[in-house]
């Protein structure tokens, strides 16, 4: 990408040494979606802290919720992981919000279904929810550890025919209105070899759910669920007893660079807002583009973001021939959480007090911040498995 000519990020072409046309058509496809059927709402949705049920089939029929998945079960077929990059970044284009982490919440919810379910499972199962008819969770993060997935507490005993559940899970994205929910449960020794998974369905007898209220991604529905000696068929368990820790963490490398491309986004859209705010912006007499203190701060924004981008597409590249980049996964979630960080951060302060009202997309990305740097790994165990990744 050729930088000239500021206008927009969004308006710059896909780099032929990454995308071809059905990319560019795929992006066309979103952008038209985007804007038609998200961008318009965010704001009202977010203040109503939910968004509407039938925005599921709205994005089924472009084929958002299908994109990545066999055709066998009404899916599509993706070629490579710039095909992610792209959907990432033009969903960010709306400028944060609560909407595409509980829209997109089968990504992570239904790739242990696909790797490890029965034929029977999968059949049933995803058909529905890549349609938009059902919805997908997935819940393994408990109150008592967050990223400490292999010390889990919640159990299920084997009962006869039903596994009896017992335990708690928290922060689940999409954890009031799924039908579906992927659960890590410990059925055998402490550790990573005791845990399996299980397919839990809502209204199943001893479920229940509490509502979160959030600093950011306010109309993200997000939950604390309870299991209270629920029971659960056994034909329910996805995979093999004692064997569901490998499910949790093959969907992490994905998951990260969707946050990776988020979080690129998402800068993107606060220099894009800064630069138009600059250039209108008029203070003792000067628009504010025309100090040199604003300039440089975009200037930075911009260098960050190149950085960012650049390395994600290499990362990208990586993987799609195959490798399993877990070192630069997790050093480029930090770096693109922090360029998201720096460019929120500098494009409220270019904005002053216009920045701080509700209302604006600085603002709600401002909100959001945390949640891109936290979630999927944190800042600190992204840091700590790069580091033993390199031998350290």
């Amino acid at each position: 990408m050729a930088l000239s000519s500021f206008t927009s990020w969004f308006d710059q072409p896909l780099s032929g040494q990454y995308y071809n046309e059905d990319h560019e058509a795929w992006r066309r496809a979103l952008r038209s979606f985007v804007d038609k059927e998200i961008s318009p709402f965010v704001e009202e949705w977010e203040e109503a802290e939910t968004f509407p049920r039938e925005l599921y089939k709205k994005a089924a029929d472009i084929g958002l919720l299908q994109l990545g998945y066999p055709e066998a079960y009404g899916g599509i077929e993706k070629p490579d992981p710039f095909f992610d990059i792209v959907t990432c970044m033009e969903l960010a284009r709306a400028g944060g919000g609560g909407v595409h982490p509980s829209l997109n919440s089968h990504s992570i919810g239904m790739p242990p279904i696909l790797a490890m379910g029965t034929e029977a499972m999968k059949a049933r199962i995803v058909p529905e929810v890549i349609s938009g008819e059902k919805i997908s969770a997935l819940a393994v993060t408990e109150p008592t550890g967050g990223s400490d997935v292999a010390n889990l507490k919640t159990t299920a005993r084997r009962e006869g025919d039903h596994y009896i559940v017992n335990g708690s899970k928290t922060y689940i994205t999409s954890g009031m209105r799924a039908d579906y929910y992927t659960v890590a449960v410990r059925t055998g020794e402490e550790g990573r070899k005791g845990i399996s998974l299980l397919l839990i369905e809502k209204d199943t007898p001893g479920f229940t759910q509490t509502a979160l209220k959030k600093m950011g991604w306010w109309c993200s529905d997000t939950a604390t669920l309870f299991f209270d000696d629920c029971r659960v068929p056994v034909e329910n368990l996805i995979g093999v007893e004692n064997k569901g820790f490998p499910g949790i963490m093959l969907n992490f490398n994905a998951e990260r660079l969707g946050i990776i491309a988020f979080a690129t986004g998402l800068a993107m859209v606060c220099m894009d807002e800064a630069v138009a705010w600059a250039r209108e912006r008029v203070t003792f007499g000067h628009r504010l583009m025309e100090h040199q203190v604003i300039r440089h701060k975009i200037a930075e924004m911009a260098k960050r973001i190149l950085t960012s981008q650049a390395m994600m597409e290499r990362t990208a590249l990586q993987m799609q021939e195959g490798e399993v980049p877990v070192t630069e996964l997790s050093l480029l979630k930090v770096h693109a959480t922090e360029t998201m960080e720096y460019c929120a951060r500098e494009a409220l302060q270019i904005f002053g007090g216009m920045g701080y009202m509700r209302g604006n997309k600085v603002e709600r990305i401002y909100r959001e911040v945390r949640v891109y740097a936290i979630g999927g790994g944190s800042e600190e165990i992204m840091r700590d498995l790069a580091a033993r990744q390199l031998g350290l």
